[in-house]
């Protein structure tokens, strides 16, 4: 990946998480926020039921008060410490009672619990109370109050008639009704349900809403169902349809009778469209904010990277122009900045490479000079001495012996003309590594040039009176041509052959092998000589350096040539006692392969 992508993706990630770390931390405060307010807000709707509550149990209170408290009540506790009551008498009494009294019910009981009369269930006289109204509170609570086809609930207060001797007591109250809730002022966004808990099972007509019957009550049948079972309070949340902003949470909040049994529960309700609203506007700004910072970072990483870059091109482009032989290429940055600094040590280095490499041609030269005056004198110190020699003798003879001049002569000529061609060839082969031809391509099987080559030394493999040499070819059949110069190929892979034959005068085995790697083709030469120790390795392929007796050290150096006029590379693998190998890597030239094929149909046509 490119520096420019890199930093863009960085700027772009960064301002993806800046941007996304910010919209999760304002949601979350906005969230606790609104969480915060609703349990407030849940908080003071609860106050304000409890305070509506007791208002209306105590207007329920002083009612009933003023009931146990009047003429009628008086009178029907004086009649009861006279003897057994005359239900009859009073089957009306607390219809009338409570209708003076604006109550929805009210009962005289006696101290027993037996209902001396009843105003919403006249003909109940005679019935035994369903609690004992002598451990009533003395305030009002809410109790279920049965009538003849149903069940209530209704807010109730028990007061005793102070009168006779017998006990009797007023239990009157209201309902608990739509119109109860109506009186009701929840803020905005809230609203406040009661379920009345008559029955073991959730029933939708139970449930008192402001508006009337609630719409998909089926969603509020869990939550009442888990308060009917613990009995203590608890928090839904209910999706009314599929959009989030209909979504409101439930606090569940049971309420108690005298006796501590849940009657009822009391749902108030948040809606949650307000915080569902928000938090899409803080999506949208964090997506908007998001699309802003990312062309702003495409923008700014643009911009950097041009300005960091582009001195990085130029330091590239000029370390490539160095690498490719120009070594006078500059870098043009004059900024006072790192790449500056960068850019003049990368000049100055380029200076002392050059003035190094001039140097270091210049010593090269002489040694190379010094080494090519070594090796010729060397070389041509072998001849000169039996040329001396001979010469020497010649003269010795014409004058001491005239008469043996001739045979010395026949004798010393022949030594003379060996000699004489010992120099020429000498200087041949200096002459020929001096001249070597630069490769003129032709498509070429390299698996038949091997073979080739093997054939021209099969009768040294098996020479006369040494032991014999076993030839291995493991190549490769699927080997496409390639674009090589035959013959020099042939030259430096024969010179390869010849040392692994030379390598082995006790016999052994040569391995040649072919195999392609990718758009290159291999080939390696292997013997199972002697080796070669570290040091020799390192200068092998170096001019006139030679591990035989009597060589010019030019062999190894020429095929070293041919590799590289060819573009391919030469290497060795060899261990002391452990044969040596010599690897040559070329390229398919497809270039020089298409040029050569092309000529040679040219040609043929």
């Amino acid at each position: 990946m490119r520096f420019r992508r890199k930093l863009l993706l960085v700027f772009a990630l960064t301002v993806f998480v800046c941007v996304a770390a910010v919209a999760w931390i304002t949601s979350a405060l906005a969230r606790r926020a609104f969480e915060k307010a609703d349990e407030q807000r849940t908080a003071a709707l609860v106050a304000q039921f409890r305070r509506e509550f007791d208002r209306r149990g105590e207007d329920v209170g002083r009612r009933v008060e003023a009931v146990a408290q009047g003429e009628a009540a008086t009178r029907m506790a004086l009649s009861l410490s006279h003897g057994p009551p005359d239900y009859a008498a009073y089957l009306d009494a607390a219809k009338i009672l409570a209708e003076s009294q604006q109550l929805d019910f009210l009962e005289f009981v006696e101290g027993d619990g037996t209902i001396l009369s009843s105003a919403q269930w006249p003909a109940r006289f005679g019935y035994k109370e369903s609690f004992p109204v002598t451990t009533a509170p003395g305030v009002s609570f809410l109790h279920q109050e049965p009538l003849p086809d149903s069940t209530a609930l209704s807010l109730i207060a028990v007061r005793r008639v102070a009168a006779g001797d017998s006990p009797l007591y007023v239990m009157g109250g209201r309902k608990l009704d739509k119109d109860f809730f109506a009186s009701l002022e929840p803020p905005a966004g809230m609203k406040a349900l009661f379920y009345q808990n008559l029955g073991p099972s959730f029933t939708p007509q139970f449930l008192i809403t402001p508006t009337g019957a609630a719409q998909h009550w089926e969603l509020l049948a869990p939550i009442v169902q888990q308060v009917q079972q613990r009995g203590n309070e608890t928090t839904s949340l209910i999706h009314w349809s599929s959009s989030a902003a209909d979504d409101e949470v439930i606090d569940a909040i049971p309420l108690a009778g005298a006796d501590r049994q849940v009657l009822g529960i009391l749902l108030v309700a948040n809606s949650r469209r307000a915080y569902v609203e928000l938090e899409q506007q803080i999506r949208s700004a964090a997506i908007a904010s998001a699309a802003a910072g990312v062309v702003l970072a495409i923008l700014l990483s643009g911009w950097i990277a041009s300005r960091v870059t582009r001195p990085v091109e130029q330091l590239a482009h000029a370390a490539r122009e160095i690498a490719a032989g120009h070594w006078n290429s500059k870098v043009n940055i004059t900024s006072t900045d790192e790449l500056g600094d960068l850019a003049r040590s990368f000049d100055g280095m380029t200076r002392e490479l050059l003035e190094q490499r001039e140097r270091l041609v210049q010593t090269e030269r002489v040694a190379a000079w010094r080494e090519l005056a070594r090796r010729l004198a060397h070389e041509l110190k072998n001849p000169l001495f039996p040329l001396q020699l001979t010469v020497e003798n010649l003269v010795r003879a014409r004058q001491g012996s005239p008469q043996q001049f001739d045979e010395i002569f026949r004798e010393g000529s022949s030594t003379l003309l060996a000699e004489i061609a010992n120099l020429k060839a000498i200087v041949s082969r200096f002459s020929e590594f001096s001249k070597m031809p630069q490769p003129r391509f032709q498509p070429v099987q390299l698996n038949e040039l091997v073979q080739d080559s093997v054939r021209l030394f099969q009768s040294q493999l098996s020479a006369p009176g040494r032991p014999p040499i076993a030839c291995r070819l493991e190549v490769d059949r699927g080997l496409q041509p390639i674009a090589v110069d035959p013959e020099l190929l042939h030259r430096a892979l024969s010179n390869l052959i010849l040392n692994a034959i030379e390598a082995m005068p006790k016999g052994g085995t040569l391995t040649l092998r072919t195999r392609h790697e990718g758009d290159r083709v291999v080939l390696e030469v292997s013997d199972t000589g002697s080796g070669l120790k570290p040091e020799e390795r390192e200068r092998l392929f170096s001019p006139y350096f030679t591990t035989k007796q009597h060589g010019t050290g030019l062999g190894l150096a020429i095929v070293q040539s041919v590799v590289s006029d060819h573009g391919g590379r030469i290497t060795v693998r060899s261990n002391a006692g452990e044969g040596t190998t010599f690897a040559i890597e070329l390229p398919r030239n497809g270039d020089q392969l298409q040029r050569a094929e092309a000529a040679q149909t040219t040609s043929g046509s």
